[in-house]
């Protein structure tokens, strides 16, 4: 079983391995047939140069019907035939020599005669002609390009690679996307099992807090006792709900932030001025989960605090715009770049020295797929502080009244 790790890592190379070595081959093998391809088009080119030879010096009593027809047979590779003095003679494009006199033709064929020639000088070496007139002496040089079909034949390894690169994402990716689910899996497993170890314990305090009560202990420290056994409680349940979908239910949601709100305030610094603000007194109804939305204030109020370093003014607004009840927590901390807006709800990243960087991941999962809301950085500025804003849709409270007097 010790091996099981290594074997797999030694596979995953040799395949990259393979893949590496195939895509090599397919490479060097197309490039080999491309030179081939290319040295064959020279030689037909050749040819072609020597029936067109044959031709201009032909004899009245020779049969020049065949050099005729290889030079009408050349339809893929386009030439153009100049004086010795570079001018322009005959072009070919689709196996018919031009005769047209170039002077005569309009500017703008002239202009892309002339362009073409260029490419063609670029690309091959040209074909000397040596033609006898009237005992008179003189060469014309033929001039060609590459083939359409040899020039897509060029882009195929390009194309080919790009093939092989999306593949390659494609396959990332599911792997990826396979080892984030084990993760997910592996955390939701320990994070069940965390919540079952943590029940047994739960009992024994809860007991021991009755026997205190009946040893006519100080009440007063006895309630916070219970406070905190049962804030160790709802943690439990909130550790038993990761990796489930959890019971939504039609709660306030303005109460429900006060009391995690309040949660934080009576066990925090003294240095930081809290402030909780609504707009009136009026519930705003939502489908929460109590345990997990009170998780999401109380790692964003967490932060808060950490960013200001234990100093500074910390307030929590809820309003209601349109069907949207919008939460707001704004501390006067350190600020976030704007380039980390997005990045800081990713899991495993934090700035943090002791941090796993769990928290915004685990509230933005809570808000965004179990809520079906948002949570986003309003704003921030490096120095001044930090708004973060969470959008959930609210319910009607005509809709709510009326369910809560069927439940009656």
């Amino acid at each position: 079983m010790n091996n099981f790790p290594t074997s797999k890592t030694l596979l995953r190379w040799a395949l990259i391995l393979a893949s590496f070595l195939i895509v090599s081959l397919i490479l060097w093998n197309t490039n080999q047939f491309f030179k081939k391809f290319k040295n064959e088009e020279r030689l037909k080119m050749e040819v072609l140069a020597t029936a067109y030879e044959n031709f201009s010096n032909n004899d009245l009593d020779i049969d020049i019907s065949l050099e005729e027809k290889i030079i009408q047979s050349n339809s893929s590779i386009p030439m153009i035939i100049t004086h010795e003095n570079g001018n322009i003679k005959l072009w070919s494009n689709l196996g018919v020599l031009k005769t047209k006199r170039f002077t005569s033709l309009s500017a703008n064929d002239r202009i892309y005669l002339s362009r073409q020639l260029t490419v063609m000088k670029k690309e091959n070496k040209p074909l000397v002609v040596n033609i006898k007139v009237d005992e008179v002496n003189y060469s014309e040089i033929i001039y060609y390009r590459d083939s359409d079909l040899l020039n897509k034949l060029k882009y195929y390894p390009i194309g080919l690679l790009l093939i092989l690169f999306l593949f390659g994402a494609i396959i990332y990716t599911a792997f990826k996307s396979n080892k984030i689910a084990e993760q997910n899996k592996l955390w939701a497993g320990m994070a069940k099992e965390t919540a079952h170890q943590i029940g047994t314990p739960l009992s024994s305090l809860l007991g021991w807090v009755e026997l205190l009560r009946l040893e006519n202990a100080n009440e007063e420290t006895v309630s916070e006792i219970e406070k905190d056994v049962s804030r160790l409680n709802t943690i439990a349940e909130r550790f038993s709900k990761i990796g489930s979908i959890p019971k939504l239910t039609e709660q306030d949601i303005v109460k429900e932030t006060q009391i995690a709100f309040d949660y934080i305030q009576s066990r925090s610094f003294k240095q930081i001025d809290f402030h909780f603000i609504t707009d009136n007194d009026n519930a705003i109804i939502v489908n929460l989960n109590q345990q997990l939305y009170s998780w999401v204030i109380e790692n964003l109020v967490k932060n808060a605090i950490d960013a200001m370093q234990g100093r500074g003014e910390l307030s929590i607004s809820i309003k209601q715009e349109g069907s949207k009840a919008i939460i707001l927590v704004t501390d006067s901390g350190k600020g976030i770049s704007k380039r980390l807006y997005k990045k800081i709800f990713d899991p495993g990243y934090t700035t943090k020295r002791r941090g796993w960087g769990l928290g915004l991941s685990l509230t933005k999962r809570i808000i965004s797929d179990y809520h079906k809301g948002k949570i986003y950085v309003k704003k921030s500025e490096i120095g001044k502080g930090t708004c973060f804003a969470i959008e959930l849709k609210s319910i009607s409270k005509n809709s709510f009244l009326s369910k809560s007097k069927d439940n009656k």
